[in-house]
């Protein structure tokens, strides 16, 4: 890793902590809209679909990332700036624990309706039948899961690859939290996002793990919890 991506990745941490998500007209949820669009027009209920569908979005946002790191590499003050928006731009630490500690704050107040209203910020279930340890449940679950998602893994991929990484990672992970489900719409079509998203996130799941050990309270409950329930769950990564 060179040390103007090491610096990137840095400056960009620190502006996630200080800033968040842009409250208007975030690139992502452009990418969202302009994904959706595309799925309206070409959605059929095959995985050939759906695989053009990831290869030209995801394809797209990986050139674009390799079309910076290439018009940057001589200039390493303008390769960290570029790194360090782009790693901005698909990090999400810093507003996933607002939404989870305003989660928390409201059931601590006994505000369970509300809880459940804040909760569809970090969870795409209904949660209108949550009790007030379901909705605890589902923030923790959220947290969790995106710590890896939103914080660990485009870490990850952003050392390894630089802009081209970070850039297509959220897009692998965007287009997987639109279309990756097991849904009859999305079952085929989606197929080919979720597996993608699954291979992206091998090595951002397995450190995050790691992580909570290390720097967890307990590191020997958290490997025999690890060593215990991971297998049994659905999903590789997020076991």
């Amino acid at each position: 890793m060179t040390c103007s991506r090491a610096v990137g990745l840095a400056v960009g941490f620190a502006a996630d902590r200080a800033l968040g998500d842009p409250a208007r007209w975030h690139p992502v949820a452009g990418f969202g809209s302009l994904a959706g669009a595309l799925e309206r027009r070409a959605w059929a209920d095959a995985r050939p679909r759906g695989a053009a569908y990831v290869v030209v979005l995801v394809g797209a946002t990986t050139g674009a990332g390799v079309a910076v790191e290439r018009a940057t590499r001589e200039r390493p003050v303008a390769h960290a700036l570029a790194t360090a928006v782009a790693t901005w731009v698909v990090l999400g630490g810093t507003s996933l624990g607002r939404e989870a500690g305003a989660v928390d704050d409201l059931l601590r107040a006994g505000r369970l309706d509300d809880a459940r209203q804040r909760l569809t910020h970090l969870v795409g279930r209904d949660t209108r039948v949550l009790d007030a340890d379901g909705v605890a449940r589902a923030a923790v679950e959220s947290v969790a899961e995106n710590t890896s998602d939103a914080v660990v893994a485009p870490l990850v991929l952003g050392a390894l690859a630089g802009v081209p990484g970070l850039l297509g990672y959220r897009a692998a992970n965007t287009l997987d939290a639109m279309v990756g489900h097991r849904t009859p719409r999305h079952e085929r079509f989606g197929w080919a996002a979720a597996r993608l998203d699954d291979l992206l996130n091998l090595p951002g799941a397995r450190l995050c793990a790691l992580l909570a050990v290390v720097l967890g309270d307990d590191p020997r409950a958290a490997v025999r919890t690890w060593r215990r329930d991971a297998r049994a769950h659905p999903s590789h990564n997020a076991g």
